[in-house]
């Protein structure tokens, strides 16, 4: 399983210590630092089943350097997989893609994160990978 994380977000931090404190074993990638690419972006967003746009960090500093509010809309999937895959600091996150699990903090109720989505969806994925 991997686990994108930028290491100072508190989103994160939880769901970090979420599959540590369930046992996971998963593959640590700082986003900043190894940014995604495009081909990986495109195949976790075609697993994922959510909109392009979830993909994008919206409250992000870059993003609104950018102007990407305004942009996005007039831009093609092609584009905005190739933006993504410029900056990780462009990208929403955690994300956590394992074979039959996809999870990003984009699935929220009332802004926070619905960690019972995170779960349920976790504990419904086929075989997780338990440190032993």
């Amino acid at each position: 399983m991997l686990f994108l994380e930028y290491p100072p977000c508190s989103t994160c931090k939880k769901a970090k210590k979420w599959l540590d404190d369930h046992g996971v074993s998963y593959e640590a990638r700082h986003i900043k630092e190894q940014n995604p690419t495009a081909s990986e972006l495109k195949e976790w967003y075609e697993k994922s089943g959510l909109e392009l746009k979830k993909f994008f960090n919206t409250s992000g500093m870059k993003y609104k350097e950018l102007g990407l509010k305004d942009k996005l809309p007039n831009m093609s999937e092609e584009e905005k997989l190739e933006l993504l895959g410029t900056d990780g600091m462009l990208v929403k996150r955690p994300l956590v893609m394992g074979t039959t699990l996809f999870w990003s903090d984009s699935r929220k109720r009332n802004g926070k994160s619905d960690w019972s989505v995170f779960e349920n969806s976790f504990l419904q994925s086929a075989q997780p990978t338990l440190r032993e």
